[in-house]
């Protein structure tokens, strides 16, 4: 349990912030970019959250608010390393880590939403009613996000499960939009070129 007393502390007035196993680094360091990103998504869908939406939404993404202070922790920890200085999986028990299962029910509930879709016949342009372009928003976060996440992979190690839930997540969120554009019969389609040579 996360106990907090204090907002302020003043240690990140040098611009370094410490990460969850107490190793201080620049704010600017890719691996507090990548878990700001995932803190924009959750607040991006808190938005989405106050929007009309279904029940069965609202308790989705109510459920993936929290998978994604999970992320942020798992992201927060670095793996540990070994004494040759090589990165390993870091398996200690009290580890908050990112499971298959929580991946899976993305999966899951990506079937779910998309059962009654009517069929792509182009890419769909962002918007339609408030909800389904606070979803679309969502989306793109999420995407910039994994792009983050991604980058910090490139130089450090961190639970593969993060990238498979992070990706899943930008399917649902693509999925809940069309969902609550009337089932995607809403949807406004890209027509390629369609304003070329046209005031």
């Amino acid at each position: 349990m996360v106990y907090l007393n204090r907002i302020y502390t003043r240690t990140g007035d040098t611009g370094h912030s410490g990460l969850g196993d107490g190793t201080r680094v620049s704010k600017a360091s890719q691996r507090i970019v990548a878990y700001g990103c995932v803190d924009e998504l959750n607040a991006v869908i808190g938005v989405a959250l106050t929007l009309e939406l279904s029940a069965q939404f609202a308790e989705w993404l109510t459920r993936i608010q929290n998978d994604l202070f999970d992320v942020g922790a798992d992201l927060c920890v670095p793996e540990s390393v070994d004494v040759s200085g090589s990165e390993q999986q870091d398996t200690t028990p009290s580890r908050l880590r990112v499971t298959t299962q929580q991946v899976e029910n993305l999966e899951q509930w990506i079937d779910d939403a998309n059962a009654n879709l009517s069929p792509l016949e182009s890419f769909i342009l962002p918007g339609g009613c408030p909800a389904a372009a606070s979803l679309h928003h969502a989306r793109t976060v999420c995407r910039r996000a994994e792009i983050e996440i991604v980058k910090l992979g490139e130089t450090q190690r961190f639970n593969s499960q993060i990238t498979a839930y992070v990706n899943r997540l930008s399917d649902l969120l693509f999925v809940m939009a069309r969902a609550c554009n009337d089932d995607g019969k809403s949807d406004v389609q890209w027509i390629p070129g369609k304003n070329r040579g046209t005031t």
